[in-house]
């Protein structure tokens, strides 16, 4: 097993679950079991404060190891900016000193899709890839990181595209909880996911596409239906990545140093 200097914990606070692990940093790997609960319905920054204390006391990791925390939210120095999926209380909170004092430990605190995209970038689908990546994760919302070159630009939020015309924007009509919400079949969910990415791509013009997330585990059953000038690939971490890549930002990492201040 690693040794302690290359470990680190870390938690991922999602809009329906919260989940966390012990990452051994050399390998880029979950060396424990995934421990999740149900975020607490409405979100509030106490009550979830206290579903990270009980994932993080079931864990039973030791207490000097470093501690990450991703969270659903534009993070900047510290401070939670949006609250997509999460209670409004959240706009404008001083998210890392609240959980470091409710936790009584130093954190280090970032956006949930952007450590996915550090966890691709240091050891999955993204490792080694030139010019411009772009990580989804489809879930509850639409999570995006932006990696170019092997540096994130933190908080891109690309899951907010407006729709023309329609009321809900991109991860109201394409993320997963859409397809479970409309019942969609694989293949019309498909169709909504073609006119995300063909969107995304027209914008941005990545060299390479990456899909993180839950449904990930399914990559075959709605990837290869998509049409897209850009490879698109599942994230090699699937729904860990948030946890993975928490973890690494605990440690501090050359590529890491500018996404997270």
């Amino acid at each position: 097993m690693a040794t302690n200097a290359s470990r680190a914990v870390g938690v991922d606070i999602g809009g329906t679950g919260i989940k966390a692990g012990i990452v051994d940093l050399d390998a880029g790997e979950l060396i424990s079991d995934r421990v999740k609960v149900s975020t607490p319905k409405g979100a509030e920054p106490a009550d979830v404060l206290e579903a990270v204390k009980e994932v993080l006391q079931t864990l039973e990791a030791p207490d000097d190891l470093p501690l990450g925390v991703a969270f659903p939210a534009i993070v900047k120095n510290g401070r939670t900016l949006s609250a997509a999926n999460v209670s409004s209380s959240w706009i404008g909170f001083e998210a890392e000193k609240f959980f470091e004092h409710g936790l009584s430990r130093d954190i280090h605190f970032a956006n949930d899709a952007d450590v996915a995209g550090i966890a691709e970038v240091r050891y999955g689908a993204a490792k080694g890839i030139n010019g411009l990546v772009i990580l989804t994760t489809l879930g509850t919302g639409i999570g995006s990181a932006m990696i170019y070159d092997g540096v994130l630009i933190p908080n891109s939020e690309l899951g907010h595209l407006q729709r023309a015309e329609h009321k809900k924007d991109a991860e109201g009509y394409a993320a997963y909880s859409a397809m479970e919400r409309d019942e969609l079949s694989w293949e019309k969910w498909a169709k909504r996911l073609q006119w995300y990415y063909d969107y995304v791509e027209f914008l941005f013009s990545p060299d390479l596409i990456v899909v993180g997330g839950g449904v990930s585990k399914h990559s075959e059953e709605f990837l290869p239906l998509l049409k897209l000038r850009a490879p698109i690939v599942p994230a090699k971490h699937r729904n860990n990545a948030g946890i993975i890549g928490a973890a690494s930002l605990a440690v501090p990492v050359p590529e890491a140093l500018p996404a997270v201040k």
